[in-house]
C-alpha cells in the first residue's frame, strides 16, 4: 500500500473531500475528526494487511443510528477513490483496497 505515510496520505485526503461535502459531512456533524483519522487509518492498515490492529468500535456501533442510505455510502467510496487518486494510488491497488473495506458496506447501512 506503501506504508503508513500512504495511509495517512489517504485518509487526510478523505476527509478533505468529505468537507468539500455538504451531503457527507453532515453524518460527521458533531464528531471527534481526529480521532476518525486515527481509527479510520488503523482500520485501512490493519485491512491491506498492514502491522497495524484496529483498536476502535465496531461499525454497528459507529453508525448506528445514522441512517446512512445506500446512495449516500455510495457517495462516501466515490469520496474514498477521490482522496486515493489524489494519493497517487494506482487503480488496481484501490481496487484490492476496496475490495477488503467493501464487507463493511452492510455493518453501516441502516442501522
Amino acid at each position: 500500500m506503501g506504508g503508513s505515510k500512504k495511509v495517512e496520505e489517504i485518509v487526510e485526503n478523505f476527509v478533505v473531500e468529505i468537507e468539500r461535502d455538504p451531503v457527507i459531512l453532515a453524518y460527521f456533524d458533531g464528531a471527534d475528526i481526529n480521532r476518525f483519522i486515527d481509527k479510520l487509518s488503523e482500520q485501512i492498515c490493519h485491512r491491506t494487511g498492514g502491522p497495524c490492529e484496529y483498536s476502535g468500535d465496531t461499525m454497528e456501533q459507529v453508525h448506528g443510528g445514522m441512517n446512512i442510505t445506500e446512495a449516500d455510502f455510495n457517495r462516501t467510496v466515490d469520496l474514498l477513490i477521490n482522496a486515493m487518486n489524489k494519493a497517487d494510488v494506482p487503480h488496481p491497488l484501490q481496487n484490492k483496497v476496496l475490495r477488503v473495506l467493501a464487507p463493511t458496506r452492510d455493518e453501516m447501512l441502516y442501522l
